[in-house]
């Protein structure tokens, strides 16, 4: 009941924030949204067909539309009720309409996808950059904490992480060792 009257107070006034979200998190929610809209509009006129095409045909009712057009296309090809057959047995003509529409299809389809794996590069790219970011910030913090431990005289433990996490994590480092690793579990197998 309640969280239907919350629902009835966003729609009624969708800009006011939402008291149960930081605002913080509504900002990053409102900006999330802008930039997927602002994707949506920069988009051309041909990767808009190609999604338009690409959706339609990933849906039932495209299965539903193909069973039905085979089913009458091979109807009006027996020969029932005199009519004409048009393409006969082996049914040439809807056997190359059909490799026109597969050719076209799976030609739509990879337009969507390389638009979407651009989308998703550059949305890794944006987490990679915020998590070296967090993870620089982090360092930094440490190393701050570890000043006022100092300052204040208290004794780190001798079995402590701390040395090896206030070091500065670089990604060439990492990927590196990622791949140091790979290859000596690759020639064990």
């Amino acid at each position: 009941m309640q969280k239907d009257q919350l629902n009835q107070k966003e729609k009624e006034d969708p800009g006011k924030d939402n008291p149960a979200l930081s605002k913080v998190i509504e900002r990053n929610i409102r900006t999330i949204i802008h930039l997927r809209t602002k994707a949506e509009h920069e988009r051309g006129l041909q990767d808009r067909i190609a999604d338009v095409i690409t959706s339609f045909s990933g849906r039932m009712i495209f299965a539903y539309v193909h069973i039905v057009w085979f089913g009458v296309w091979i109807f009006l090809n027996t020969g029932w009720f005199g009519l004409k057959a048009f393409d006969p047995f082996p049914y040439g003509l809807l056997t190359m309409i059909v490799s026109l529409e597969a050719i076209f299809l799976s030609t739509f389809v990879l337009i969507s996808q390389n638009r979407l794996s651009e989308e998703t590069e550059r949305r890794a790219d944006l987490d990679l950059h915020i998590g070296l970011l967090t993870e620089h910030e982090l360092t930094r913090v440490l190393q701050m904490l570890d000043a006022v431990q100092d300052k204040l005289g208290i004794v780190d433990h001798a079995n402590s992480d701390l040395a090896d996490l206030e070091m500065e994590t670089r990604p060439e480092d990492v990927l590196a060792e990622i791949h140091r690793l790979q290859a000596i579990e690759i020639s064990r197998a």
